[in-house]
């Protein structure tokens, strides 16, 4: 069996590049063909991998790195019944931790690609338009809060890992107000005044936030995530009860499920997966079983 592979050589503070070579020597060591189609930057990448699915050379791809390498190797695998498999070596991981794969471990989460090639399961995918044009998401996509937060967050070289995100946090929020959203949920209209605003397909994002801790990845629908408006002080309290869930059942919460998702929030920075995907309005749709995975 032939496998693209596509290393992130920055994720995880360069520890990516050493995952990938773990990953190809466990594939050696189970007779398959481990075919490099990493470039000098992700655009490379994604073309190397382009013409290799295009001219049928590999029968599966994996990717090394974090939630953007994900977002990428999401992006050429959904809709196609060509299998993604992840090494997880970055900062989030959020992906990862969310379909149960090793993280941090790459002898571990090649081991489990090996386990699972003649069996790959299908997960949904998330179609979605922004001002940029349509692209596949697997975890979440917002236009708020959230979504500056996250824009502070990847353009910060300090601190590394989940701190990252509660820094940016605190920065952003000295001068945050909240944001009015015209939103169609399944085509029902709603407008609101919110702090936060996502459309999950998985439980979490941001390097451990569970947003959504009930969301699953095979139910076909999405968990529009609300925070509806409040203080400053207040929001500063309930954000970090998200990463253990905590902050379901306050008040300002408020979980949707929908499987079609538009919102429009002026010309907000819109970010899914942790990558910056241009800004409102978005639309989000779920595929059921869009995407094989290499995972249990």
């Amino acid at each position: 069996m032939r496998l693209g592979i596509i290393v992130n050589p920055t994720a995880g503070g360069g520890a990516a590049k050493e995952a990938g070579r773990q990953a190809i020597e466990v594939f050696e060591s189970a007779d398959l063909t481990p075919i490099d189609l990493s470039g000098n930057s992700l655009a490379a990448a994604r073309l190397n991998a382009e013409v290799a699915i295009s001219a049928n050379q590999i029968d599966g791809l994996v990717v090394v790195g974090g939630d953007g390498i994900m977002h990428l190797g999401v992006n050429l695998c959904a809709g196609t019944d060509l299998p993604l498999g992840l090494i997880a070596a970055g900062t989030g991981n959020d992906a990862a931790r969310t379909l149960e794969m090793p993280v941090g471990d790459a002898v571990a989460a090649a081991n489990l690609i090996v386990s699972t090639l003649a069996s790959p399961r299908r997960v949904d995918a998330v179609k979605a338009r922004t001002t940029a044009g349509s692209f596949w998401f697997i975890g979440s996509i917002s236009a708020g809060f959230d979504a500056l937060v996250a824009r502070r967050a990847y353009r910060m070289k300090w601190p590394k890992g989940p701190a990252k995100y509660t820094i940016a946090m605190l920065l952003e929020l000295a001068s945050f107000k909240s944001i009015h959203f015209d939103a169609v949920i399944d085509g029902t209209l709603r407008s609101f005044d919110a702090m936060l605003c996502a459309a999950c397909n998985t439980k979490g994002f941001g390097g451990g936030l569970l947003v959504a801790p009930d969301a699953q990845v095979d139910d076909g629908l999405l968990d529009l995530f609300i925070v509806h408006k409040i203080s400053r002080l207040e929001l500063i309290k309930v954000y970090p009860k998200a990463y253990t869930g905590a902050h379901i059942g306050h008040p300002a919460v408020e979980i949707v499920r929908a499987s079609k998702v538009q919102l429009t929030s002026g010309a907000m920075p819109a970010f899914a997966d942790g990558e910056s995907v241009g800004s409102s309005p978005i639309e989000a749709e779920v595929v059921a079983g869009a995407l094989r995975m290499f995972c249990k």
